[in-house]
C-alpha cells in the first residue's frame, strides 16, 4: 500500500476519534453491514471500507482513542494484509481473537463503548455486554458524520417475480406464516431481511449488487396482513396491484410508530439476524419480545417442486457457459495469452449469452497461482495477474437466472506440462471429500456440523485442512448464501430437509503457491431406500461441469471415487454436449473421458 493511501486511511481514523470524543464515547464498533445485516450492501451502507479500505464481505473495526483493530474470518486474512495499514490497524483473526475479547483487554475500565443499534443483532450485542464493556448506542452513526460524500440509499423498484419461477402465490405463504404465528401465539413477526421479503411477497431487486433485493422492512401479522416499510416510489403500479389489498405500504419513516402500535402485543423478532433497534423499540412502547427465527428462513430454503425444476434448468444453462469457458481456458492457459480480469470477462460474456440471465451472483474469484490461497479473493486492476503456463488456476463464480441461482468453482492446470506430484495429492484428496458428500445417504434429522467431516477426511489423514465452511445455503433467484442450514463444524444444529440447496466445495489453501476447491450444488432429496422405516436423504448434484483430471492421481481415488467420477462426466457430457458448439463438445468429450481411459 503506497504512502497516500495510507495517509487517507490515517486520517479517517483521526477524524473518527475526534467525532467519539464529541460524541462522549471512549470507543466504536463499526460492522461489515446495513440495516437489515446481509452479505452484500447498497454502497451507502459500505463503513467498513470507507474508513479502513477493507472490502471484504465480512469484517468489523473496533477503535479506541490510541489503538484500533480489524477482525475478519479465515477467508479473508490474507486479504486484510493486503488492503489495510498495519500502522493505524491491528489485524486480527476474528475467531482466535474475537473483538469482545480484544476491548475487553485494552479499553480502560468503564470505557463507553459506542455502537449503532441497526447495524448489531441483539445476539452479537450480547457478547459485548458478557464481556463486561458497557456499550452505548448513538443516535447517529459517527462514521456518517465523518462521510461528506456518502452515496445516497439505492433507489431501484420492486418488481413481481412471476408464478412461473416462484411456484407458490404470495397469499398462501402469507397464509402459512400467520398460521405459525397464531400457533406460536405470537400476534405478529418482524421481517428484516430482504430476501424473505422478497420470497414472502414474491417480488424481486436491484438494491444491492449480486443479489436481488428491494430493501425494506416488514410485519407479518397472525390475521395474513403484511405491512411493509420501503419508500413508495419503489413500487410502481404494477407492483402494487402483484402485492393485493393484503399488503399495506409504508415509507421507511413510518417503521418506528408502526412498531410503537404494536403496544399491549407479542411480536417475534429474530435476536441473530434482526437489529438490535427492533426489539428495543418495541419493548419501550411496551411490546412483548418473543425471541425466534425469521419464520420465512426455514420455508424459504425448502424449496418447492417448480424452484427444483428452476434450479435444474438455470444450471444446465450455466454449465453451457461453463463448459464454454473451461474449452477456452485450455487454449489460452498453455499460451499464457489470459489474465484473471480477462478470464472473468470471459465467462461474464458466455454467461450473458444465456436466456434469463440476470446477473453475477458474487464478483468472481478468479485468482492465479498464488492469488488463489486468498480465499475470497476479488480481482482488481492493481492485483490483475496473468494466468501463466504450469501452474494452479481457481476460478470460483455464479450467476443468476430468473429460475435459479448458481455458484460453481473449478481448479484448473494451465498446462501444458504435468502437475507436480504433490499439487495433484492435494486436488485429488479435495476431490475425495467432494465425492464423499456428494454420495452421502444420511437420515432426516441430520445437520450440516455432523456431515462436514465427511468433506475433510481425507484431507485430515495427510495432516491438512482448510479454514471455512464446507458449504452453504443457496436461494432461488435469491442471496447465493442463504440460511438456515450450512455445512460446518460451526453450523447451527438446523435439520437438513429436502428441497434445500447447499454448495459442496472443501478446499486446500497453500499461502503465496495456489489454492485449490471443488465446488458443485447439492439438492437435498428423500433418498430411496428398501427396508427402512426411518426417512433418509440424499443429495442430487445439480452442478454440471467436468474437473480437470490433470489435477487427479488416479492411484488415490478410491474404485467407488473412480465410478463416482465417471458416471458425473459421463453424465455431463450427456446432457452438455448436445447444447455447445463443436468445438466445445470435442473438448468435452475428451475432458469427460473415463479416468481409466
Amino acid at each position: 500500500m503506497n504512502s497516500s493511501l495510507m495517509s487517507i486511511w490515517a486520517h479517517r481514523l483521526l477524524d473518527l476519534r475526534v467525532t467519539l470524543a464529541k460524541q462522549d464515547l471512549d470507543g466504536f464498533i463499526v460492522p461489515r453491514a446495513d440495516e437489515h445485516l446481509g452479505e452484500y450492501v447498497p454502497p451507502s451502507a459500505e463503513r467498513l471500507t470507507f474508513l479502513t479500505g477493507f472490502t471484504g464481505s465480512a469484517g468489523l473495526a473496533a477503535v479506541l482513542p490510541d489503538r484500533a483493530a480489524l477482525f475478519t474470518d479465515g477467508r479473508y486474512v490474507l486479504q486484510l494484509a493486503q488492503q489495510t495499514d498495519a500502522t493505524a490497524w491491528e489485524r486480527c483473526h476474528i475467531t482466535e481473537t474475537p473483538p469482545p475479547s480484544w476491548l475487553t483487554q485494552h479499553a480502560r475500565k468503564g470505557a463507553r463503548i459506542g455502537y449503532d443499534p441497526l447495524l448489531i443483532s441483539e445476539d452479537a450485542l450480547a457478547r459485548y455486554a458478557e464481556a463486561g464493556l458497557e456499550m452505548r448506542p448513538v443516535a447517529e452513526n459517527p462514521i456518517d458524520i465523518i462521510w461528506p460524500e456518502r452515496p445516497a440509499p439505492p433507489t431501484g423498484v420492486a418488481l413481481p417475480h412471476a408464478l412461473d419461477y416462484a411456484g407458490k402465490e404470495s397469499l398462501q405463504k402469507r397464509e402459512e406464516i400467520a398460521a405459525a404465528l397464531r400457533t406460536a401465539m405470537q400476534d405478529a413477526a418482524v421481517i428484516t431481511d430482504p430476501a424473505s421479503l422478497a420470497w414472502l411477497l414474491n417480488i424481486r431487486g436491484d438494491d444491492v449488487p449480486f443479489t436481488p433485493f428491494a430493501l425494506g422492512f416488514a410485519i407479518a401479522h397472525a390475521d395474513t396482513r403484511v405491512e411493509i416499510f420501503m419508500e413508495p416510489t419503489k413500487l410502481p403500479a404494477e407492483t402494487r396491484l402483484w402485492l393485493g389489498n393484503g399488503v399495506a405500504v409504508a415509507p421507511r419513516a413510518d417503521l418506528a410508530p408502526a412498531l410503537k402500535r404494536l403496544s399491549g402485543k407479542t411480536v417475534r423478532v429474530d435476536k441473530n439476524f434482526s437489529p438490535a433497534w427492533f426489539a428495543a423499540t418495541l419493548r419501550v412502547a411496551g411490546a412483548s419480545v418473543a425471541e425466534g427465527p425469521d419464520p420465512c428462513t426455514l420455508p424459504k430454503a425448502m424449496k418447492n417442486q417448480v424452484e427444483q425444476q428452476g434450479a435444474r434448468n438455470a444450471h444446465l444453462r450455466d454449465a453451457v457457459a461453463i463448459c464454454r469457458f473451461l474449452h477456452f481456458l485450455s487454449q489460452v492457459g498453455p499460451e499464457g495469452s489470459g489474465t484473471e480480469i480477462s478470464a472473468a470477462d470471459q465467462l461474464l460474456a458466455y454467461r450473458r449469452e444465456m436466456e434469463k440471465f440476470h446477473g453475477e451472483s458474487f464478483p468472481a474469484i478468479s485468482a492465479a497461482g498464488p492469488n488463489g490461497a486468498i480465499i475470497h479473493y476479488r480481482v482488481t486492476a492493481e492485483t490483475n495477474r496473468p494466468i501463466r503456463p504450469n501452474e494452479v488456476y481457481l476460478i470460483d463464480s455464479g450467476a443468476q437466472y430468473l429460475d435459479g441461482t448458481t455458484d460453481i468453482t473449478r481448479t484448473i492446470w494451465t498446462g501444458p506440462g504435468p502437475a507436480p506430484a504433490e499439487i495433484r495429492d492435494r486436488v485429488t484428496r479435495v476431490m475425495q471429500g467432494h465425492i464423499a458428500l456428494a454420495k452421502l445417504i444420511f437420515p432426516q434429522g441430520i445437520g450440516g456440523a455432523h456431515i462436514d467431516a465427511f468433506a475433510r477426511a481425507a484431507l485430515w489423514q495427510a495432516g491438512l485442512d482448510y479454514d471455512h465452511g464446507t458449504g452453504h445455503g443457496v436461494g432461488s433467484f435469491l442471496s447465493v448464501h442463504e440460511g438456515p442450514v450450512s455445512i460446518s463444524r460451526a453450523a447451527r444444529l438446523i435439520p437438513i430437509a429436502p428441497g434445500m440447496i447447499l454448495s459442496n466445495e472443501p478446499g486446500f489453501y497453500l499461502p503465496g503457491q495456489y489454492g485449490v476447491r471443488l465446488e458443485n450444488l447439492l439438492l437435498a432429496q428423500p433418498a430411496e431406500l428398501p427396508n427402512t422405516a426411518k426417512p433418509f436423504l440424499a443429495f442430487e448434484t445439480l452442478t454440471l461441469a467436468p474437473f480437470d483430471r490433470h489435477l487427479l492421481d488416479r492411484a488415490l481415488l478410491s474404485p467407488a471415487d473412480i465410478i463416482w467420477l465417471d458416471a458425473y462426466h459421463a453424465r455431463v457430457l450427456q446432457e452438455i454436449g448436445p447444447l455447445v458448439d463443436p468445438a466445445t463438445k470435442t473438448w468435452l468429450a475428451a475432458a469427460c473421458a473415463p479416468l481409466g481411459a
